[in-house]
């Protein structure tokens, strides 16, 4: 097996990181690839006020899921754990004892690759790992890789060596993007979902109101709490809910953020939704006890009022969404038919049910409430009484 070793202090992890995993990853055929931020490097000093080892884990955790290779990519937390200085070989030490049988080879840039002899047990490095070596920007050439390459191969005979060189790729030093974070720029050079995280926890003095963000952010705040796999769903969802609201007159920015904010605690456990249940004062019954699959409407109700400050209409809708209810408004039938029939949605009946639902919103409502009734009972599983209630309702 070949594993890539991309390690750094990710402060933060941003597109030209990604860009540059993904291309080597592909070029080398590697089969896993492992993200590693680093602990005190020993090179620099981390900037006053940077955030804490927790908060670059999960940055790095988002900017991996960004790459779309699922299991394949793992971060690892081993140099944050470790005390002292991170020194490069003393973690490849400890990855070839866990991968012994493997091929490790290390990934850095261009700045890195031209400097290795100078780093920290470079032999140890080299014959640990292969080097792959990427250049950030078309003026890294490979006149400047091939002089490094003899040199490595003269002075380290055992070394492996691969570089290339990614055109286009972004590239910006991370205190140039903490400069422009801090200014309200430079979002759109980070992966959607960390520069949500970014802006959530406020970090690099980016000082968002979360209670009153522009839709154009709003929409990475929300990304920042799903699975990756998830947020073609909602992206979904959302434009779903844009042709909704706007074929029946409802309000369009209202639909798209309880679009946005509807799944931001479906991926929680039992015992997590529970605990929000708990310190929310949500009171559940004897189904929703045991049922996994309504709790997310609930807490992601309650987490979108108290942290991005969401009105009652988008509340309600976020907290029927799966359900549905006896009477619901204009806005909970867009959210809970959007989140039906959104684009990626694949099953039996669903063309049926979007033409249904753009011929009239109340026959389609219906159509979804009957056929939910339906593939629950087949399956054996009980049906919440809201739905039951919201089905007959519009049956009058």
């Amino acid at each position: 097996m070949k594993i890539g070793v991309y390690g750094g202090t990710f402060n933060p992890p941003h597109l030209g990181h990604v860009t540059a995993a993904r291309a080597v990853f592909e070029l080398l055929k590697l089969d896993k690839l492992l993200l590693i931020p680093a602990g005190l490097p020993p090179h620099k000093a981390l900037p006053a006020g940077s955030p804490t080892p927790e908060q670059r884990l999960e940055m790095t955790r988002l900017a991996g899921e960004q790459l779309g290779l699922s299991d394949k990519v793992r971060v690892l937390d081993l140099e944050l754990r470790r005390e002292g200085r991170s020194y490069t070989s003393d973690t490849l030490a400890q990855l070839k004892a866990q991968y012994p049988d493997d091929e490790l080879w290390l990934l850095m840039g261009t700045d890195m690759f031209l400097t290795l002899q100078t780093w920290h047990e470079p032999e140890k490095i080299l014959s640990l790992a292969g080097i792959a070596a990427f250049g950030r920007t078309e003026e890294d050439t490979e006149e400047l890789f091939s002089i490094q390459r003899d040199y490595l191969y003269r002075t380290y005979p055992q070394a492996r060596l691969f570089t290339l060189t990614i055109p286009g790729v972004i590239d910006i030093s991370s205190t140039e993007l903490r400069d422009q974070l801090a200014k309200g720029e430079g979002g759109r050079l980070l992966p959607p979902a960390v520069y949500g995280y970014i802006l959530r926890e406020g970090l690099y003095n980016t000082g968002a109101d979360l209670k009153h963000l522009p839709l154009s952010r709003l929409r990475p705040a929300a990304l920042s709490y799903l699975k990756y796999k998830r947020i073609p769903h909602v992206l979904g969802t959302e434009q779903e809910a844009i042709r909704l609201a706007e074929r029946y007159g409802a309000d369009v920015e209202k639909a798209r953020r309880a679009a946005l904010l509807h799944d931001i605690t479906k991926k929680l456990d039992m015992a997590d939704q529970l605990a929000l249940c708990q310190r929310y004062g949500i009171r559940l019954d004897d189904l929703e006890q045991k049922a996994l699959k309504l709790l997310h409407a609930k807490t992601g109700a309650v987490i979108a009022r108290d942290v991005f400050g969401v009105d009652d209409e988008i509340y309600n809708a976020i907290w029927y969404h799966t359900t549905g209810h006896a009477g619901m408004t204009l806005l909970e039938k867009i959210i809970y038919i959007a989140d039906y029939i959104e684009p990626s949605r694949d099953f039996p009946g669903v063309d049926r049910l979007r033409k249904v639902c753009y011929e009239n919103l109340d026959a389609g409502v219906l159509l979804g409430l009957e056929m939910t009734v339906e593939e629950m009972t087949a399956m054996g599983n009980p049906v919440h009484r809201a739905t039951l209630e919201a089905r007959d309702f519009l049956k009058g």
